[in-house]
């Protein structure tokens, strides 16, 4: 049971300063070290162990057996963990940004290993207290320490495979920066690797209580949809609306199955996130725009004035210079791939202002059914126009949802912030890559600097906000903005950012393996698809017709739930069941076919004019004009990014390939001996390939351990492609140049998510070029918490921390302001800091009261001293601030 201590007001964020608990809380932080850790892991195996191996009441049979096989497993992994662990607690403060701010990969690695040992330890206790009743499960509790063996199986490995990315990456560096050698070896390892046992008993182990259930409902859901998928996917091509609806309605009834077996749940999890294009997710991220479950929402969130959604035409107009306001550049429309559309956008507004009910507005209006979206009853008071606007780029992996499906916290933003918020529809990969999103965000940009009066805003201050691809989008179009010359917006907030989308392996990006949001293969198929590389169409199937459809939706139904609810008797009649291979999980679908790829990236002119410039392009004798300038005029951003072509699509050359070494991307100087020591210490050359070995691939792992194995493995198609190295694609491969045009950026990440990363290294970029940038880590929430952020308390202030910081973007003056005092956020990287600026990571959630028992309140000691404090009772017995 969760503690239900809570503390008044803010108390509920603890806050730090200089690695002290502030005097609100009088109690001294206990200290949690791991071997601690592994004593209790051991004494709890132990006990059992000897309980049910031998004496009238321990011997239960094969389930009892397997239970004592399970806990000395987990002691023979546990001891090989140990060292490695604490090795680990030793070196991974080099990877940080700073002092102040502790997250990075390594570290997140280390905690997700102990939040597994942590549920061991709380089990096995359970067990303990409870073996002795009449109503103790043997099988049942077999099976739970059975899953959480073949997790810290699979986290066994992938601590190798971190130790191998300290041996082999520069100093300091998170990311390995090449696509082949041991990030190509990361790809075949997880292609063949055990999945399943992460997506059924242990389904997010390693975050917050408080959202676990949220993720259980979306991983039986995902299940039961990609079951009634392929046969209703001629339903999808073909009769619009109404398919959905059919595959939706049937998962319903399917997915009891799935709820009451976590063994076939994380198999056919494994299976689909293995096997399913990128079709198939499009599909189901866009299960929040049907008209039913956008109703609800709409219902049920924050009502505004104004909800418009816009179609802008695609023409030309001018925009001034920012370094001289009579010369203009002319912003052609997006025309890369598809050619020239209205570009879609959506106005929200808490209250009416000046211009949004204008009737030039109004006609760039479009009807999306339903409810009115203009709220103009009677007497409706107009206020004036906002200071202030907000330009939103909604994520989904480049290739799904719309401004539709991030309503719910936009609304509550725009009412929070008391500013007009503009949220993008840009078009999707496959049918329209890389980079036509960005030319969308970017005129959209443009025009919304033109028309400021028609958006309830006097055209003072801007900011740009995205989550996950659309923070992406917001830095690159930042850059493109610096690239004409035209003003640059006041700021920048991104959260959990994509900023490298080649396939370069780092210690976050390992926790694919286990994310039920964001595992590799679907990572890898997004990140092609916005590449060019993914087929832009699902294989045509038979067209039938919507009397047809209902009729056969009709019968399935009616099958999925006699198949469901026999399933579901049988379970319950065999105790048994759950814990022996399930005879519905080998009937799997057939994967999805091979389609064939292509070497040759899609792109037009726009694409190639976009050039890679990793190193200084040569410069031409004569210099190009960019087309439509009023005035031949450049920056010196403009210079370095070439020329910016966006005419009538030619022949031109293929986006050139410089080595990322190029780039100042690597950002060691010269190597800390005693940092060297370090390292030395944990990291791992690869193993040496044996003499007359016949294996295609060497040894990833040492000799007497192998990682549990997939029975399939997954299609993954890590293709090398010019596109995602070019720094309008991955910002992080971007030169100083580039970087040091840019507006001031916000960073909030977290610290679970495989794009970690990706977000560290780019605030050290931004560092060592003196631009100012903030990075907020927020602990144990999963990437896309914006999308649940009603959902618990924790990601409710994960968010409101996405708003302070776009309020201290709207209220800077000449310096970026200090964080709120109430906030627990990090330090800003400035140079002269406030001694009393609060720091550390946004911490969730309690625990269960066992798990408490080994560290109540901890936070874990690495040895570097306390640079952060766990909220009351943190899951699973402290942050990755630890």
């Amino acid at each position: 049971m969760a503690s239900g201590k809570k503390g008044g007001g803010n108390g509920r964020l603890e806050r730090v300063m200089n690695g002290r608990r502030s005097s609100k809380f009088k109690e001294a932080p206990v200290v949690m070290d791991t071997q601690a850790v592994f004593a209790a892991l051991y004494s709890v195996c132990e006990e059992n162990v000897t309980f049910f191996s031998g004496g009238a009441k321990g011997t239960q049979g094969d389930a009892g057996r397997r239970l004592v096989e399970a806990m000395k497993l987990i002691q023979e992994h546990a001891r090989s963990l140990e060292p490695v662990i604490s090795a680990f607690a030793a070196v991974y403060h080099h990877f940080d940004f700073d002092p102040h701010i502790p997250a990075n990969g390594y570290r997140s690695l280390v905690k997700v290993v102990r939040c597994c040992l942590l549920h061991i330890i709380h089990k096995g206790r359970y067990i303990t207290a409870n073996r002795r009743s009449i109503f103790f499960r043997v099988a049942h509790n077999a099976g739970e320490i059975e899953a959480y063996c073949n997790a810290l199986c699979q986290l066994r490995a992938l601590l190798y495979l971190a130790q191998r990315l300290l041996h082999d990456n520069s100093h300091g560096n998170l990311f390995f920066q090449d696509e082949s050698g041991l990030s190509e070896s990361f790809v075949r390892e997880y292609a063949s690797m055990h999945k399943g046992c992460f997506y059924g008993r242990c389904l997010g182990f390693q975050f917050t209580p408080a959202i676990r259930p949220c993720l259980q409902t979306i991983a039986i859901g995902l299940v039961a949809f990609g079951e009634n998928y392929k046969r209703h996917q001629s339903g999808i091509v073909d009769a619009g609306g109404i398919a959905p609806y059919g595959v939706a309605a049937s998962s319903i009834f399917t997915s009891g199955k799935y709820a009451i077996d976590p063994e076939l749940r994380g198999a056919e999890f494994e299976r689909i996130t293995q096997n399913l294009d990128v079709h198939f997710w499009k599909a189901f991220w866009n299960i929040t725009e049907t008209e039913f479950l956008s109703s609800l929402a709409s219902m049920t969130s924050t009502q505004v004035k104004v909800n418009r959604a816009l179609s802008v035409p695609p023409v030309p107009f001018d925009l001034p210079l920012a370094a001289n306001h009579r010369a203009s550049v002319t912003i052609a429309p997006p025309s890369a791939h598809i050619g020239t559309a209205p570009v879609q956008m959506r106005l929200i507004s808490y209250e009416l202002r000046e211009g949004q009910d204008s009737e030039t507005l109004l006609s760039l209006s479009r009807s999306e059914g339903g409810a009115i979206s203009l709220s103009l009853g009677l007497k409706t008071k107009r206020l004036p126009s906002s200071p202030c606007l907000l330009i939103h780029f909604h994520g989904g992996g480049f290739v799904a949802q719309t401004s539709k499906s991030h309503e719910p916290y936009l609304k509550s933003w725009s009412q929070d912030l008391g500013v007009p918020i503009l949220s993008v529809d840009y078009s999707l990969a496959p049918e329209a890559p890389f980079p036509r999103a960005l030319e969308e965000c970017f005129y959209a940009y443009c025009w919304a600097l033109r028309n400021h009066h028609l958006l309830g805003w006097t055209g003072e201050k801007v900011c740009l906000a995205g989550d996950s691809a659309g923070g992406n989008l917001c830095l690159t179009t930042s850059m493109r903005a610096a690239a004409f010359g035209v003003r640059m917006p006041d700021g920048i907030v991104v959260a959990y950012p994509a900023t490298l989308l080649t396939a370069y392996a780092s210690p976050s990006r390992l926790l694919t393996l286990m994310d039920p949001l964001l595992p590799l293969s679907v990572l890898s198929r997004c990140l092609n698809a916005y590449a060019g590389n993914e087929p832009q169409n699902e294989k045509q199937v038979e067209k039938v017709s919507t009397l047809s459809l209902v009729r056969r939706d009709t019968a399935l139904l009616l099958r999925d739930f006699r198949q469901g609810a026999s399933n579901w008797i049988q379970s319950l009649l065999d105790p048994n069941r759950a814990s022996a291979p399930s005879s519905t999980a080998a009937e799997t679908m057939p994967a999805a076919p091979d389609t064939p790829t292509t070497d040759t990236v899609r792109k037009s002119v726009s694409a190639a004019s976009i050039s890679s410039p990793h190193a200084s392009p040569p410069v031409p004798n004569q210099p190009p004009e960019l087309p439509g300038r009023k005035l031949s005029v450049k920056s010196k951003t403009c210079q370095d990014l070439g020329s910016q072509s966006h005419g009538i699509p030619q022949s031109s050359p293929l986006m050139s390939e410089h080595a990322v070494e190029d780039v100042s991307f690597f950002l060691s100087r010269d190597s800390d001996p005693s940092m060297s020591d370090d390292l030395s210490s944990v990291a791992i050359p690869p193993p040496a390939v044996e003499e007359g070995s016949e294996l295609e691939h060497p040894r990833e792992f040492p000799l007497g351990f192998e990682p549990l194995r997939s029975e399939q493995l997954a299609e993954m198609r890590m293709q090398s492609s010019p596109v995602v190295k070019d720094p309008f694609c991955s910002p992080l491969l971007a030169p100083d140049s580039m970087l040091k045009g840019l507006p001031p950026i916000n960073i909030v990440a977290c610290a679970l998510d495989p794009m970690l990363d990706d977000s560290v290294m780019f605030a050290k970029r931004l560092r060592s070029v003196d631009q100012p940038v903030t990075l907020c880590v927020v602990d144990d929430l999963p990437h896309g918490f914006l999308s649940i952020s009603h959902l618990s308390r924790e990601t409710r202030e994960a968010a409101n921390i996405c708003v302070e910081r776009i309020r201290s973007v709207f209220n800077q003056k000449d310096t970026p302001p200090e964080p709120r005092k109430h906030r627990k956020l990090e330090r800003t990287d400035r140079r002269e800091l406030a001694p009393a600026v609060e720091t550390g990571a946004l911490l969730a959630g309690p625990i269960e009261d066992a798990e408490a028992a080994v560290g109540r309140g901890a936070k874990i000691s690495d040895g570097e001293g306390p640079v952060a404090v766990a909220a009351q009772n943190n899951t699973d017995a402290g942050g990755i601030g630890a």
